[in-house]
């Protein structure tokens, strides 16, 4: 693993058996939940920030590709990918793998997903405002905690090559101009290390000027943890099994004493909806499998995270290392890793110029995904203070800081920056059969 660990001895943990009415149980201590925690220490209040592993390792985070997406202000559903995904298919060459077997078990989320489709522009205006700050959030963030190292304010690239990769990016342009970005195109001087990588004739590309990149960003998850421990809040390793409303109360059941809480915040990716349900809440959480491989001591061709727009991968330059990214993997729960996949990314990896080797180590992680791929943010209706911050997809890292900072308002019962009534579960209605 890399990066640092919390420091010794920092880490508060409380005793079994006991009641913490005062206490704001965060549960799931990826991007999301340390943010959160920390958000919450800051304002001074009584935090534990509880996870089955160490912060960042367990979930999606630890695999995060690093990239503050500053640009992805749509949500994913729209009516072009409903009748072209075939297009996008593993078998073709593409992203996306949706076996028929796993598309008939997931008929309702998909039913779901294509109802999102009809309203992208809406969906586009709700998520937009909390996505488009996000690199200036992470900034403020990370000075704030004095760990300014973890962030590199680059930009990001989105590349292509051949004859069509022009017309491509001046469309792109075009589109992010109308949605706020601000883009400009890669210089011929920028693209001759690429084009000589693969040996092609033409390129085009896109530089994003407010985006940005994270160097670590299991360092990053570890830098919230230890911030938030070091404005008085606690951590602990407990496997979080159950919870249920006791009045105005929440008690964490697990597979020691019950723990007994005067409030808490669902931050466990896939593992949220069963805590959710007690709480009248149902969250179609659905896991989209991801892969990366990492090339360590190399330099990167540009010095910020580049899309590869024709080989669908994302490089992004780490401490030490750089780290590439693919797949929108669906698959049952639990399934094994396909080490097809991985072998086919290091196969295109290397094509674009990069020294890889065929066979190696690789990660595969869910991304947790709501099917109008909008974040479920919010608090549970009833007495008892329970609120949610799930189902980021794979924006997760770009939304932390704004994501904790709106749970933080939620919590003090201070008026939101944003109305979140977009993120609210209730959306979702009761578990469709």
């Amino acid at each position: 693993m890399y990066g640092r660990a919390l420091p010794a001895g920092s880490l508060i943990v409380y005793g079994a058996a006991v009641n913490q009415q005062d206490t704001i149980a965060v549960i799931g201590a990826g991007i999301i939940g340390a943010a959160v925690a920390l958000a919450l220490a800051r304002e001074g209040r009584r935090v534990c920030l509880l996870d089955r592993a160490e912060p960042g390792v367990a979930g999606a985070s630890f695999g995060n590709v690093g990239h503050i997406a500053a640009e992805l202000v749509q949500p994913l559903p729209s009516l072009s990918l409903l009748f072209g995904f075939w297009r996008e298919l593993y078998s073709m060459g593409g992203p996306l793998d949706l076996p028929p077997r796993q598309a008939l078990r997931m008929l309702p989320w998909i039913g779901r997903f294509a109802a999102a489709a009809c309203r992208r522009a809406e969906n586009t205006r709700h998520l937009a405002p909390l996505v488009l700050p996000a690199a200036a959030d992470w900034a403020r963030w990370i000075e704030e905690i004095g760990r300014p190292e973890l962030l590199r304010r680059h930009g990001h690239y989105e590349i292509g090559f051949g004859a069509e990769a022009l017309s491509r990016a001046r469309v792109q342009a075009r589109l992010m101009t109308r949605l706020g970005v601000k883009t400009r195109p890669v210089s011929s001087e920028e693209l001759k290390p690429l084009q000589r990588a693969v040996r092609a004739e033409t390129a085009a590309g896109l530089w994003f000027e407010d985006s940005a990149h994270v160097t670590d960003p299991l360092e990053a998850v570890r830098a919230f943890a230890a911030a938030a421990v070091a404005r008085a809040a606690a951590f602990r390793r407990l496997n979080v099994r159950a919870l249920r409303p006791c009045g105005d109360d929440i008690e964490i059941l697990s597979e020691e004493a019950p723990l007994r809480v005067g409030a808490a915040v669902v931050c466990a990716g896939m593992g949220s909806q069963p805590l959710l349900a007690p709480f009248g809440l149902y969250a179609p959480l659905q896991a989209v499998r991801g892969y990366h491989i990492e090339l360590p001591g190399q330099t990167p061709f540009l010095d910020a995270p580049t899309v590869y727009t024709g080989n669908h991968v994302l490089v992004t330059p780490m401490a030490g290392r750089l780290r590439a990214s693919s797949y929108m993997e669906f698959a049952p729960p639990g399934a094994p890793a396909d080490p097809g996949k991985a072998a086919r990314l290091r196969q295109t990896v290397s094509g674009l110029g990069y020294a890889c080797e065929p066979d190696g180590p690789y990660w595969m992680g869910a991304r947790p995904v709501l099917p109008d791929y909008l974040p479920g943010i919010g608090r549970a209706a009833g007495p008892a203070r329970l609120f949610y911050a799930i189902g980021h997809q794979h924006i997760g890292l770009t939304m932390a800081p704004v994501t904790a900072e709106l749970i933080a308002d939620l919590v003090a019962d201070r008026r939101p920056r944003q109305s979140l009534a977009a993120f609210d579960l209730q959306r979702f209605g009761a578990r469709m059969q």
